[in-house]
C-alpha cells in the first residue's frame, strides 16, 4: 500500500464490482465495491476486501451493501461513505488537509444526468481544486495505449461487472455507441440459475463468480472437459450442504445466452459505424477490455464471428484506472475528454 500526499492528484475508477484508486504514477488501492453497515448504530463495520469476505455470511444486524448496480450508482449515500473510507486508506493523515489538485473519476458513457449527478455528489465531499469526470471507454482506450486524438476509428469493447459498452472512438470523441446491461453480474446470475434449475443446488453469488473466474469459457471449441470445479452449496430438496462438479464445456453452454447478447451489441455498433471509421476498424480490429475480458475463448469467438483481429487487454481490470492516471499526467492535453 502506497501513501498518498494530500496535495497530489487522485484518479478513481468506481467500478460495479471493484474500485481502484491511482495517482499519476501508480496504483494505490484495488478493492471490491462493497461495505458492511451495522444497522443498530449505522456504523461502517467493513469496507472493500473485508466487506467482500463477509458477504452472504452476515447476521441480521449487519447489512452488506453494494452501492453500484448495472455499472452506475444505485445508492448515493452509501457510495459517498464507501468512497470516503477507501480514500482514507491511502491518504496520508495531516492536520491541515490541502485537498487534491485534480480529482478525476471514470463514468460509463451510457449514464443519465441524474446518475452523473450522484457521482459528482460523492466526489464533492473531497476538497479538490479541479473535479472532472471521464467517460470510461475513452479512459480504457488510453489505458490500452491507443492514441484517441488521431482521426482513426478504434473499436473498444468494455465488459465490466454491470454493463458492457461498445464504442467507436475517433478524435477524442465517441462516433458510434451501443451498451447493454449484460456483463459480469449477469454471467454470475446465469451460473446460479443453472445450478438451481439443473441440480436443485442453491449457491451464493460469490461461489458463482469464483466458478466463472476459474473455468469461465464462452467458446466451445477451446473448452476443456478436464477443467472441473467442485461447487458447494445447499440442496434445495433436502436442505443439507452438498456439492456438484461442473466442467468447462458444460459451463460454456451456461454462459452462451448472455454472451450472445454482448455479441449482438458489438454487431449493432459495427452496423451504425460510419464507413470511413469501419475501414479503420478493419485494419485495427477489436480491443476487448474490462473485468470480464479474461474469459477463455473471447478472442477466438469474436475473430470467427466478425473476421477481424481481436486484441485482449492483458491487464483488463486496470485499463480504465491506467487511462485516467495517464490523463492526470497531462490534463491540459486531454481537456477535450474531461467533463
Amino acid at each position: 500500500m502506497f501513501n498518498l500526499s494530500s496535495t497530489k492528484n487522485l484518479a478513481i475508477d468506481l467500478g460495479n464490482n471493484n474500485t481502484l484508486l491511482t495517482d499519476q504514477s501508480c496504483l494505490l488501492l484495488s478493492q471490491p465495491s462493497y461495505m458492511v453497515v451495522n444497522e443498530l448504530n449505522n456504523k461502517i463495520e467493513a469496507v472493500g476486501d473485508l466487506a467482500y469476505d463477509m458477504l452472504e455470511k452476515t447476521h441480521s444486524n449487519l447489512k452488506p451493501i453494494k452501492p453500484l448496480k448495472g455499472g452506475v450508482i444505485s445508492d448515493g449515500e452509501s457510495t459517498k461513505r464507501m468512497l470516503k473510507e477507501l480514500v482514507r486508506k491511502v491518504q496520508k493523515p495531516t492536520f491541515f488537509p490541502a485537498g487534491f489538485n485534480y480529482l478525476l473519476s471514470g463514468v460509463p458513457f451510457d449514464t443519465t444526468p441524474v446518475e452523473k449527478r450522484a457521482l459528482r455528489d460523492a466526489l464533492d465531499q473531497f476538497s479538490a481544486r479541479n473535479t472532472f469526470l471521464v467517460h470510461e471507454p475513452l479512459a480504457a482506450a488510453l489505458g490500452l495505449g491507443l492514441d484517441i486524438q488521431e482521426p482513426e476509428g478504434k473499436l473498444i469493447v468494455d465488459i465490466g461487472g454491470g454493463i458492457t459498452e461498445v464504442v467507436v472512438i475517433s478524435l477524442s470523441g465517441i462516433a458510434a455507441f451501443q451498451s447493454i446491461r449484460v456483463a459480469g453480474d449477469t454471467l454470475d446470475e446465469e451460473i446460479q440459475d443453472y445450478f438451481r434449475r439443473e441440480y436443485n443446488l442453491s449457491v451464493g453469488l460469490k461461489t458463482a463468480e469464483n466458478v466463472k473466474k476459474r473455468i469461465g469459457c464462452i467458446y466451445a471449441p477451446v473448452a476443456d472437459k478436464k477443467e472441473v470445479v467442485q461447487v458447494k452449496g445447499k440442496d434445495l430438496m433436502e436442505g443439507i450442504p452438498t456439492s456438484r462438479a461442473i466442467n468447462q464445456l458444460e459451463l460454456t453452454a451456461v454462459l452462451e445466452r448472455p454472451f450472445k447478447q454482448i455479441e449482438e451489441c458489438i454487431r449493432q455498433s459495427l452496423e451504425i459505424c460510419p464507413p470511413e471509421l469501419a475501414s479503420d476498424i478493419y485494419r485495427s480490429g477489436i480491443h476487448v477490455t474490462g473485468g470480464n475480458a479474461q474469459l477463455k475463448g473471447i478472442g477466438e469467438r469474436l475473430t470467427k464471428i466478425f473476421q477481424l483481429p481481436v486484441h485482449i487487454d492483458p491487464q483488463s481490470l486496470l485499463s480504465v484506472s491506467k487511462g485516467i492516471s495517464h490523463i492526470l499526467n497531462a490534463p491540459q492535453k486531454y481537456r477535450a475528454v474531461l467533463i
